[in-house]
């Protein structure tokens, strides 16, 4: 039970990782012309983790015009709010994987 907590609480993190580095990208270039925000959609993995899909969101808007003089169409408003969202999210998974680890010590001092 707490190992797979931990194996768990790992995957989660992982996630949220690539989630936030995937904000912290998209605000990072918010001013860029022709920049396409990425999106991030979790996933539940097939052995119980969570794992994270990364994609760009249409190029259309750069394809109409080849110069690049349009704006990002990058919401700032949205990629704050779901970087904070990441970052508790990461918190919490860290939080599992120190209660995992405290069980398992636990069980392993009752031997």
């Amino acid at each position: 039970m707490a190992i797979s907590a931990i194996n768990t609480g790992l995957s989660a993190m992982r996630a949220y990782d690539t989630a936030l580095s995937s904000s912290a990208h998209n605000i990072a270039n918010a001013n860029t012309n022709g920049f396409q925000p990425q999106s991030v959609q979790f996933q539940e993995a097939p052995n119980g983790g969570v794992t994270v899909n990364i994609s760009q969101k249409s190029k259309s808007m750069a394809a109409q015009d080849p110069g690049n003089a349009i704006p990002s169409n990058t919401d700032l408003t949205t990629e704050i709010t779901d970087s904070l969202q990441f970052k508790i999210g990461f918190q919490m998974a860290a939080k599992l994987v120190q209660t995992g680890d405290e069980m398992l010590d636990s069980l392993l001092k009752m031997r």
